[in-house]
């Protein structure tokens, strides 16, 4: 039988790719590999094959197997019914992020902890009931998602003094039962999610991890009442407080020779210390929270490369992915809509400084490419419009104003038909333009409808160009994440009836988008009104960087109602 071919696979042989996206079911040789993949060994950096039922042929033999690809820096294998890994992957010596979740694992090889770069292991949605006890070695490991396993407990590889830079641990739904008194050892804990598990008490060496800031222990029965109502109200400061006091629920308690009765003095201090952190707990819950994942965290395969056709027309362009809003609930997406609008009319100044464009990430195809094309030739497909050449669309767009012009019997017209000045003179039009060489934005006019976000849409690519200088456009995005945040706190604390299409609800039931796995799935977001803000990278024709959103200096956001992790 002759081996498969992807046509994924010969395009990106063609084109030199870095890159490499498969997803979704093989119509031919069920899931074998196709063996020209391995001819992009010399500059393949990130590989993504999900979805690929019966995946196999990553085992070494004569070649080599999977060990071959020796650049790889992120690996996705998700949803590919695997059952075990093939112990190459030990030889991927520059590998920063493994995603192996959804599959069928029953445990995690060995190899693993020859993985000296690996900063980020997802593995959520197996069978897990236990870790290599070699993990402890991966020094680098900042992100660990573990959820929806069958751990019985925190496995001892964790609780390991050499897992220094762990920041965030997440293993809710599994079975644990006991949180391992070695909890103290993961110094660079910021986040913690055991959400649904089997725990009763909490150790007190939990209050010992300096950095942490948030813990979900949602869903777990514990002996203590006192400490299962702070664990309820997403009280991190209170739980670590009541932790080093001596709390109930395994607590440090009271040491043998403490007399039983304080002075009054003592209990006077207590109680207004505890009052103190009452107020700060408030103050906690009321501010808005920023999450930022670099790249090297969580690479994302939406990549955006930019022409020198565009200098001329509308040069500049930053862009970023928002996981964590909420817009199922009552007028959530009516909201957000209304915000981008006050936007483009205030701080973009009618859109003659810079231009917001949002869309369903699920929707997008990368890597993406900036451009600037004949308008005589550019087709797409906008807003609630069938697909139309950019010059008709334009041209359309005129008719409608004049017509409502006549009608209102003034000047000022409305919607897209104040922003058709912009284009005068023009005979190239900006746009940006997916995989399938389907443009899904028209700046400063309009969108796609192929990528028209909606009731049901959990992660945006989020995309704002000018023709002024970049740092618009990182001010404008700074501004728009800010409001986001906003309004995505009113709508979890207003907690509005969720409210969906029946087009949406049918098209959510027949699951015709596949999560892109790369993007976490397991983020708690109906727990909290977070929201992660993940880097995207814009490069120039040749692949040299040009921008990364948001880079260091962005999302400084001099406000204190705003608390931004990185």
């Amino acid at each position: 039988m002759a081996a498969p071919e992807w046509p994924e696979v010969g395009l990106a042989l063609a084109e030199g790719r870095r890159e490499l996206v498969v997803r979704g079911p093989r119509p031919e040789g069920g899931g074998e590999l196709d063996p020209r993949l391995y001819g992009l060994a010399p500059l393949l950096q990130h590989l993504e094959l999900s979805g690929v039922a019966g995946l196999r042929g990553l085992e070494g033999g004569e070649g080599g197997g999977l060990g071959r690809l020796r650049q790889l820096r992120s690996l996705v294998l998700s949803g590919d019914g695997l059952r075990a890994l093939p112990p190459e992957l030990g030889q991927l010596s520059e590998l920063r992020l493994l995603d192996v979740s959804d599959n069928r694992l029953r445990a995690l090889p060995a190899c693993l902890g020859r993985l000296a770069q690996l900063s980020s292991l997802k593995a959520s949605g197996n069978q897990l009931q236990a870790l290599p006890p070699e993990l402890a070695a991966c020094s680098r490991l900042a992100l660990l998602h573990l959820s929806d396993n069958l751990l019985p407990e925190l496995p001892a590889a964790l609780l390991a003094p050499g897992l220094a830079l762990l920041s965030t641990l997440s293993a809710a739904r599994n079975r644990i039962q006991r949180l391992g008194d070695g909890i103290s050892e993961l110094r660079g804990l910021r986040t913690l999610d055991l959400s649904d598990n089997f725990l009763s008490e909490i150790p007190w060496e939990l209050a010992d991890c300096p950095k942490l800031k948030e813990i979900n222990l949602k869903g777990n029965k514990f002996k203590d009442k006192r400490l299962e109502k702070m664990v309820n109200g997403c009280q991190t400061k209170s739980i670590l407080d009541y932790l080093k006091a001596g709390g109930r629920g395994k607590g440090r308690g009271k040491t043998e020779g403490n007399e039983k009765n304080e002075s009054k003095e003592k209990a006077r201090k207590k109680a207004v210390k505890r009052d103190d952190a009452d107020e700060a707990d408030e103050e906690d819950l009321n501010k808005l929270v920023l999450r930022v994942l670099r790249f090297s965290e969580s690479p994302c395969t939406v990549q955006v490369k930019v022409t020198p056709n565009v200098k001329d027309v509308r040069p500049y362009i930053v862009c970023c992915i928002v996981e964590g809003m909420q817009l199922r609930q009552g007028n959530a997406l009516k909201r957000f809509l209304v915000a981008q609008t006050k936007l483009h009319d205030d701080i973009c100044l009618k859109r003659t400084l810079a231009t917001i464009a949002t869309h369903d990430l699920q929707l997008v195809k990368g890597p993406l490419l900036y451009d600037a094309r004949p308008c005589q030739s550019l087709k797409i497909t906008p807003l609630g419009r069938k697909e139309v050449k950019a010059v008709d669309l334009v041209r359309q767009l005129q008719m409608e104003a004049d017509e409502q012009r006549k009608q209102k019997k003034r000047q000022n017209v409305s919607g897209l038909h104040k922003y058709l000045q912009l284009l005068n003179g023009k005979e190239k039009f900006p746009c940006l333009v997916d995989a399938e060489d389907c443009v899904i934005s028209f700046p400063p006019i309009t969108n796609s409808e192929k990528t028209k976000i909606k009731k049901t849409t959990s992660q945006l690519f989020v995309e704002v160009t000018s023709p002024a200088n970049l740092q618009a456009c990182k001010e404008v995005m700074d501004s728009l994440i800010m409001r986001m945040a906003e309004l995505n706190k009113f709508t979890f604390e207003n907690q509005e009836q969720e409210t969906v299409s029946g087009d949406e609800a049918e098209e959510a039931s027949e699951g015709t988008v596949v999560p892109d796995p790369v993007v976490d799935q397991t983020v708690t977001q109906a727990a909290t009104s977070e929201l992660i803000v993940k880097q995207v990278r814009v490069v120039d024709v040749d692949g040299n960087l040009k921008v990364v959103y948001p880079a260091k200096t962005d999302l400084n956001l001099n406000v204190d109602r705003v608390t931004v992790i990185r």
